[in-house]
């Protein structure tokens, strides 16, 4: 009996120490869970409460910027606890595309760098970050990654969706920027006109032969010969003679008549000897006597260095009597001596001037010269050449011409490069651009460095190459406002597109806030029946809320191109009507 009296004994005292066991480690295991603030945490988290700025998140300037600011309740976040979030982009599948900067919080008495959180009355976080955008962050959704510790466990919070993405309209820029020609002179009438004096002796109208071989009259022959010759058109013979004032103001008068009947007739001789048909035609030659000439008087004297010239100068200025004035400069005999001999023969005078027109070649001579003898033409005529035909490789074959036989005009190069950027071969366009630089860097030409810069995406030095071009023409302008979009300055853009109608103007002012702007400039452009165009008007119907605008123009939009039904399916623009049953894109 007593040994089975001790077995149940042994077996008892097993039984109570093991129960003891148990409670010990259930109280161990309370006490542990009551010392370890994240389960709390953790249980809570779906208190925090995110802002997400903006949402969705938006394509400017080819990054994605976000700002997110995160409420704490009272009494959530442990004093000595420390928490890690992320914010990362999640395709349809789930799978992470994108991950943004981690932001990290700690409590008021934890250790280590954060943005401090109050345990009893909770506080708000504000977190800032931008990445570069890529297609992949289209269709996503950005959710919070979240990892709290304390010492030395750590527990991961349950992940939170608190944004959708992505609106990538910016990115719709086109890149149509304008290159600018460098424009020809050419001109199918050149005024043409010849100058020449004949001189008289004093009281005198008649013509001497010496006046008639001086240099500016054989000039003035050698210009009728040319002129007849080149069959060009005379316009007229002007003749203006004076008298110098140095006589009677009547006798002064028929003098200076005289004068200009004697030279017309001198040169109505000329004329006839080359058979000039027009000089028969009445009023061709036109004498004007002018009388004593004091004007001419007064600019000779400022010209001279006679020694009372500042005295006479003066006497002209006091009286507007002739008679006077001549009687005052007398009363210098002297100086009135050095005038006689070095002013006054000069006004003794008919001026002639001969007018004509030479008329250019034909537009058909210069095509067929392009051809025929390109080597005679002009850089005017064959960079107008260029311009007779809206062929590309036409155009293309003279301006190699012109860059050719005038390699020292920066027009060439540049109108070569042009067409190459016309036939998008930006490659040839930037090799010719280069050297029309190397010859004349001008305005023009750095607006279409300009140009190729910007189809390569390279946005600054296009926005540089643009403002060194100011003044080159409007297409400067219209190219300034492309970069202002792509740089994310829409007001700017808008400002820059000034009263342009294109679909990127019309981007322009959607990006900048301006709907109704916006769909008037689309609806004015060449793009208002393209697919883009439809595309960005059914953007328009959505930021209004207008179903009808926006289904009718997607509808227009998928017709015109099958690809636009996925890309409106992704499209974050249309998030809020992807589960109405009549979204055109379904």
């Amino acid at each position: 009996m007593k040994e089975i009296y001790n077995a149940y004994h042994k077996l008892y005292i097993m039984k109570k120490l093991s129960l003891k066991s148990i409670a010990i480690v259930a109280i161990a295991a309370t006490s542990l869970m009551a010392c370890n603030p994240l389960n709390k945490m953790s249980k809570y988290a779906e208190n925090i409460k995110y802002n997400v700025v903006p949402n969705p998140l938006e394509v400017h300037a080819d990054s994605v910027e976000v700002s997110i600011s995160a409420k704490f309740p009272p009494n959530f976040f442990h004093k000595l606890a420390t928490m890690s979030a992320k914010p990362v982009l999640k395709n349809s599948d789930g799978e992470v595309v994108k991950e943004f900067k981690e932001l990290k919080m700690i409590g008021v008495e934890a250790d280590g760098d954060g943005q401090k959180v109050d345990f009893e009355k909770g506080g708000t976080v504000s977190y800032t970050d931008k990445i570069p955008y890529d297609a992949a962050m289209e269709n996503v959704t950005m959710t919070i990654v979240a990892v709290a510790g304390y010492k030395t466990k750590t527990k991961e919070f349950e992940t939170v969706k608190i944004a959708d993405g992505t609106i990538t309209t910016s990115t719709m820029a086109q890149t149509d920027a304008r290159p600018i020609l460098g424009k020809d002179n050419f001109k199918k009438v050149i005024p043409r006109s010849v100058k020449a004096d004949i001189n008289y002796l004093i009281q005198q109208s008649n013509v001497r032969s010496s006046e008639l071989s001086d240099e500016d009259m054989k000039a003035l022959k050698a210009f009728v010969e040319n002129a007849v010759a080149n069959e060009f058109v005379f316009k007229g013979v002007t003749i203006d003679a004076y008298a110098s004032p140095d006589g009677e103001l009547t006798i002064n008068d028929n003098l200076a008549n005289n004068r200009a009947k004697t030279a017309g007739n001198s040169i109505g001789k000329i004329l006839k000897k080359n058979k000039v048909e027009a000089a028969k035609t009445e009023g061709f030659i036109t004498e004007n006597g002018k009388g004593e000439d004091w004007e001419g008087f007064k600019t000779a004297m400022n010209a001279s260095d006679i020694k009372d010239k500042e005295l006479i100068i003066r006497i002209l200025s006091m009286s507007s009597d002739g008679e006077k004035r001549e009687t005052e400069i007398k009363n210098l005999a002297a100086t009135y001596v050095e005038i006689a001999d070095k002013i006054l023969p000069q006004l003794r005078r008919s001026n002639i001037t001969i007018n004509a027109d030479e008329m250019a070649r034909t537009n058909e001579e210069i095509t067929q010269l392009t051809k025929s003898d390109p080597s005679v033409l002009s850089i005017e005529e064959l960079l107008y050449a260029a311009t007779l035909s809206n062929d590309l490789e036409e155009k293309m074959r003279v301006y190699k011409l012109a860059k050719t036989q005038y390699p020292k005009d920066w027009r060439g190069h540049n109108n070569v490069g042009y067409i190459y950027v016309l036939k998008n071969d930006m490659t040839a366009a930037k090799t010719e651009f280069d050297a029309a630089a190397g010859v004349n860097k001008n305005a023009t030409v750095s607006n279409n460095q300009g140009v190729v810069a910007l189809f390569g995406g390279d946005v600054s030095e296009a926005k540089e190459m643009f403002s060194a071009a100011s003044g080159a023409g409007a297409e400067v302008n219209y190219n300034k406002g492309i970069v202002a979009v792509k740089q994310a300055d829409y007001s700017d853009a808008v400002s820059k597109f000034g009263s342009e109608n294109t679909f990127n103007s019309a981007l322009a002012k959607v990006l900048n806030g301006d709907n109704e702007g916006a769909l008037k400039a689309i609806e004015a452009s060449e793009a208002k029946d393209s697919a883009e165009g439809y595309y960005l008007k059914a953007i328009i119907g959505a930021r209004t809320a207008n179903k009808e605008l926006m289904n009718n123009n997607l509808k227009s939009a998928i017709a015109k191109d099958s690809n636009l039904k996925t890309k409106a399916m992704n499209d974050a623009e249309f998030l809020k009507f992807r589960t109405d049953a009549d979204f055109a894109a379904k």
